[in-house]
């Protein structure tokens, strides 16, 4: 089911189309947020603040949630700003990310190692993702995945599902060096190449950051509002952080191909 938010818009004139990747395309990283919040959690619990738990959790889901799509590292340099905000001595940002990773990875493990066995990549994509990539590349525009999540790890990942091949703009995450790089750059970096103009832009993601970003510069954006991991319904916390951003339709996956396309691309154009 399409939910479309702005009578009249519609992507006719694209030519570039930016993909998202957790969340949005990939379910390998699932339930990310379940390793991220309570680590930052039990940090803050263990200051004796004095606030409840639960006070503490709203907090982090909060500012959590308002970066998601940015490079992990900015959620962990807010982290450590809220650490030392509540009086204690907080990390460097970057040891706080090992630490974010090494628990990720546990639980993710499982999921890598079943593809790299051989399990069929559509286990871990968000359901219509493949075939709808494939229209997209049908109608010539040129695809880019970009992320928050580390260059070398997504760029692997989109390997094991067989993605990367639809990508020929190219895959870009975060690097080390994290001021080179954000999906706003790679935005900025496509108009300045005259590839294409701001609003030959569609975007797709269940973040806010690419689709504010797109917004900007007057292009086409489309909230996947994934209710991670089925990915059957909208999730009505990711739909109104999108809509909050100007997202121009709320989809809850890809299996709406069809009513998708028809809605983007009104007669076939």
């Amino acid at each position: 089911m399409v939910e479309q938010l702005h009578s009249g818009v519609s992507a006719r004139n694209a030519r570039v189309c930016l993909f998202d990747f957790d969340g949005t395309i990939s379910l390998i990283r699932s339930g990310w947020m379940d390793v991220m919040i309570p680590m930052m959690v039990e940090t803050l619990a263990d200051l004796d603040t004095g606030e409840p738990v639960e006070q503490l959790r709203a907090v982090v889901e909060d500012r959590v949630g308002r970066l998601t799509g940015k490079q992990t590292i900015y959620q962990m340099i807010e982290f450590a700003d809220q650490v030392r905000g509540y009086g204690g001595k907080p990390l460097d940002p970057l040891e706080y990310k090992r630490i974010y990773l090494g628990r990720l990875h546990r639980k993710i493990r499982h999921r890598l190692d079943d593809l790299a066995q051989g399990a069929s990549p559509e286990k871990y994509l968000v359901p219509g993702a493949r075939a709808f990539l494939e229209a997209l590349r049908a109608r010539s525009l040129k695809l880019y995945l970009a992320s928050g999540t580390d260059q070398e790890f997504m760029r692997h990942e989109a390997r094991l599902l067989d993605v990367d091949r639809y990508f020929d703009g190219g895959i870009y995450g975060a690097l080390d060096d994290y001021k080179s790089f954000s999906k706003k750059i790679l935005i900025q970096r496509v108009i300045a190449s005259a590839e294409c103009r701001g609003d030959q832009f569609l975007c797709f993601g269940d973040g806010y950051v690419e689709i504010e970003n797109v917004k900007e510069v007057g292009g086409v954006a489309v909230g996947v509002a994934t209710d991670e991991p089925a990915c059957q319904a909208v999730d009505a916390w990711k739909r109104r952080r999108l809509t909050s951003v100007g997202a121009d339709f709320i989809i809850p996956n890809f299996l709406c191909q069809e009513q998708l396309l028809a809605s983007l691309f009104p007669n076939g154009k």
